[in-house]
């Protein structure tokens, strides 16, 4: 049972997750001339970065993930998509992904639950809680189907459920307080230290809210894959059968034969 991780930069990487999660993960890391397969493995993880959802010049490699994206989706391959990941599997899916007009949204920044959220495999249980951010383009329209599930005062759509097995959210529930301070670090943003101090005031609060949700995820992952391999045990069962079938009835015909000669 694996993971397939999509990593787009090296600050940007597994962070909780690779902990809470309790799956082997492949961290792919196309930055580096990893290939994005055509096909996640048992459950996929897409990571943020700096580019945006549509530089496929800046990053080459966002259209093949697109469509890994799409590919999970249909197949109802258990999926997260964090910040740019979540983008990506906006457009990836019909919806639509611009520059925020809100500005930039960064550091401690509360989310909230949606009513749908209290049925939801990863999100029931979810209030407001505090999440980390880092972003200024924003999913202004999600794909057709889609359940929100979280949302914020600066920018709406902070998540959302697409079919059965598919979630996306806008902030970083990965992101540690080190992960976060890296990318604060040459910013350039005045208030940097005190976002850091303020996100890492808020450790204890951000992993009791967001390691359930990675927990969840990680059931979800398990489930598909044992489903997955029910069916597939359940397909060579049955072929064996058929082919035992074929070849008794090859030998009682060759039997007829020879008792009619």
């Amino acid at each position: 049972m694996r993971i397939t991780v999509i990593e787009h930069e090296r600050e940007a990487g597994l962070g909780y997750l690779a902990g809470w999660l309790g799956i082997a993960c492949d961290v792919v890391r196309p930055y580096l001339g990893d290939e994005v397969p055509a096909r996640a493995a048992d459950g996929l993880v897409v990571l943020g970065g700096a580019a945006a959802a549509w530089e496929d010049e800046r990053s080459p490699w966002l259209p093949a993930t697109r469509d890994l994206l799409r590919r999970a989706v249909d197949e109802g391959t258990p999926t997260l998509g964090v910040c740019l990941g979540a983008q990506l599997l906006t457009l990836a899916c019909g919806g639509a992904v611009e520059r925020g007009g809100n500005g930039l949204e960064v550091g401690l920044c509360e989310v909230s639950a949606l009513p749908a959220a209290r049925e939801d495999r990863l999100f029931a249980g979810v209030g407001t809680v505090p999440a980390v951010q880092y972003h200024q383009d924003a999913m202004t329209r999600l794909p057709e189907g889609a359940v929100p599930l979280m949302t914020g005062s600066q920018y709406p759509n902070q998540g959302y459920r697409l079919g059965e097995a598919a979630w996306a959210v806008q902030f970083h529930p990965e992101a540690t307080p080190e992960i976060f301070a890296s990318w604060t670090y040459e910013s350039g943003l005045d208030a940097a230290e005190d976002l850091n101090r303020e996100v890492k005031a808020a450790e204890p609060d951000l992993v009791a809210a967001w390691r359930p949700v990675a927990h969840a995820f990680a059931a979800v992952v398990r489930e598909g894959a044992v489903r997955e391999g029910a069916v597939r045990e359940g397909a060579v069962r049955e072929g064996a059968v058929r082919e035992g079938a074929v070849r008794e009835g090859a030998v009682r015909e060759g039997a007829a034969g020879a008792s009619g000669a």
